[in-house]
């Protein structure tokens, strides 16, 4: 049996031939702003009523036909998206001038529900009042990254996969204004996930940079870019990216 963590959401992907069913395009924004001695971000816990029930996320959500523009522009679209899917979700309005859209995941063929998400991130630059809709949304909480992946590795909350990280990334930085510059300079990180299962029976996600994405022995030297997804807690491989 597959020592499966409990925050796997990637369902048979490890699985071969699996049906490429056209994954679900979505939006989602990291909001920054500082605290104390690092930034914090607002992230919120869906229901168990939703997809993803009992995780804590970042606001987003799918892109709707009306976000896109006149000439269809993919990219243009999650902008928009991200912007109204945190209005609906929290009742932030962010301007949509100080966006970064540093990241983009879509998940393997097996993934129940895939959602191929653009990742965007912005700092808030003032205070606003929160407001949750109680059905899809819980709770929320500002949180520093670091925090958040404390209790994970505790076990006390729920994140998947692309939202650790970027946790893991955000908790690099000292300030919200130098996380949210790092993710603006970077050039847009693509993360087409595979799953694969390494020798202990553990279930491992890989992205490109990593030597055994095409295959091969998962445990072959060379460069690392994955996410083991070990059910005493998430351990995280990369030489071959730097956060």
């Amino acid at each position: 049996m597959t020592n499966q963590h409990r925050n796997d959401i990637y369902g048979t992907a490890d699985q071969p031939n699996q049906e490429e069913t056209p994954p679900i395009p979505a939006a989602t924004v990291v909001l920054l702003r500082d605290g104390e001695g690092e930034p914090e971000t607002l992230m919120l816990h869906r229901t168990s009523k939703v997809h993803f029930g009992g995780m804590w996320v970042f606001p987003g959500g799918r892109i709707d036909p009306e976000d896109y523009p006149e000439d269809q522009n993919a990219d243009a679209a999650a902008h928009q998206a991200a912007v109204r899917e945190t209005l609906e979700e929290t009742g932030i309005t962010i301007g949509a001038d100080a966006f970064a859209w540093f990241a983009h995941w879509t998940p393997p063929a097996g993934t129940p529900r895939r959602y191929a998400t653009w990742f965007f991130a912005t700092i808030l630059a003032t205070e606003q009042d929160i407001a949750v809709d109680g059905h899809e949304i819980q709770n929320h909480e500002w949180i520093s990254p670091s925090e958040a992946l404390r209790r994970h590795e505790l076990g006390e909350i729920d994140l998947a996969p692309p939202t650790w990280i970027t946790l893991y990334q955000l908790a690099q930085h000292k300030t919200a204004e130098k996380a949210w510059q790092a993710l603006d300079q970077q050039t847009v990180r693509v993360y087409e996930t595979r799953i694969r299962k390494d020798a202990d029976d553990r279930r491992v996600a890989l992205w490109a940079e990593d030597v055994a994405y095409q295959g091969g022995p998962i445990d072959a030297p060379g460069p690392r870019h994955r996410l083991i997804l070990d059910p005493a807690g998430f351990k995280f491989e990369s030489d071959a990216v730097s956060y």
